[in-house]
């Protein structure tokens, strides 16, 4: 059983006005100068998973300019033995639409068709940036295991801005606080379940893996004090909390206080004092093991978006990536400045060449 985009029509979406592609299920090497458009296709392939892709951007940020008439992707979709036709697209600036073998379908409905991992250089700031950033990266990881891990963390995020909204207001009616602090409950408990099975199922994919990248071990922290236990302690957590919280604004308890610490294992080193080559590796470690669970969980391995993932990585450790994707089976879609960084692949990928001409993207296909 295998995972992967096998055609690719993109059209009006960022700098590429038409590109086509045909493709096997082999990894995908897209090389070119800077600025060409080789992030965007990594873009485009994102948007076949739920939510905003890889760049987080609204629907009406990806239209192709000056054109802004909209966009819209088109793809082929080999899934577990079966084959979809996805289309999305956004017209007018308008939120993104989905259709799934000629149906209307929401966005949930992607993941249950395909899985996408990715991994961009805004990432590597990761462990020195704020606690924020690593709960995306956890919640993203979340998601592709429980397509319905984003619609927890969106009823959660919802509930919690209403309740700041009423606290900054200094509203004082235990009703309205209560009625949202359920929801809150309910929807945050759900998040951190979920967060929790993610960290276990990617210690245990880095434990039984025989990879040349470093083991990050990792824990979830709270900014202060600990985690509620079970839906009905957050609950009334949060009722306790709001003589604290009105005073802040803002609720100081459940999910969106926690953080995700991480270390360099076999030195014991924590993640923020490693070296920016060590930092990348553990994050790439961490998407192997990701798609090594997903692999063990769904019977085949998620698509991969890299990109300019040699950057940081020497030689040995770039040839022991590209084993260990085509190990995995793994439609992995790379990008670099040139075709030399991916030289060890071999015909065990196809090229793809990326050129501006003339402010417009043009791909071709090389094999």
């Amino acid at each position: 059983m295998s995972l992967a985009l096998t055609s690719l029509v993109i059209s009006h979406f960022r700098s590429h006005r038409l590109a086509r592609l045909e493709l096997d299920g082999r990894p995908v090497a897209i090389f070119g100068p800077n600025g060409a458009g080789k992030t965007n296709i990594l873009e485009a392939v994102s948007l076949f998973s739920p939510g905003r892709g890889l760049r987080g951007a609204p629907a009406a940020e990806m239209a192709r300019r000056p054109d802004a008439i909209g966009w819209k992707l088109a793809g082929r979709v080999a899934s577990l033995g079966q084959v979809h036709e996805v289309e999305t697209w956004s017209e007018g600036g308008a939120a993104r639409k989905v259709r799934i073998d000629g149906k209307v379908a929401g966005q949930l409905a992607l993941g249950r068709v395909a899985r996408v991992l990715w991994l961009v250089p805004a990432m590597d700031r990761l462990w020195i940036e704020g606690a924020e950033g690593r709960r995306r990266f956890l919640d993203r990881a979340a998601l592709s295991f429980d397509p319905t891990h984003a619609e927890a963390v969106l009823t959660y995020e919802k509930a919690m801005r209403e309740r700041n909204r009423l606290l900054k207001e200094q509203v004082r009616d235990p009703g309205w606080y209560a009625a949202l602090e359920a929801q809150m409950a309910a929807a945050g408990q759900r998040v951190h379940e979920g967060r929790l099975r993610t960290v276990e199922a990617l210690e245990e994919a880095q434990a039984r893996a025989e990879t040349a990248f470093p083991v990050a071990a990792l824990r979830l922290v709270q900014s202060e004090g600990e985690m509620p236990g079970d839906e009905a302690a957050l609950r009334q957590a949060l009722a306790e909390s709001r003589p604290r919280d009105m005073a802040a604004g803002r609720a100081l308890v459940g999910p969106h206080r926690t953080d995700l610490r991480g270390s360099y294992a076999a030195k014991g080193v924590p993640a923020e004092q490693c070296s920016t080559g060590e930092q990348k590796a553990l994050l790439v470690s961490l998407i192997l093991a990701n798609a090594r669970a997903l692999a063990a969980r769904m019977g085949a391995p998620p698509i991969l978006l890299l990109d300019e993932v040699a950057a940081h990585l020497d030689a040995d450790r770039r040839a022991a990536l590209y084993d260990e994707i085509c190990a995995l089976g793994a439609q992995a879609w790379m990008t670099g400045t040139g075709p030399e960084l991916f030289g060890e692949l071999g015909d065990r990928a196809q090229n793809v060449e990326v050129i501006d001409a003339g402010g417009e993207s043009v791909t071709r296909l090389r094999g």
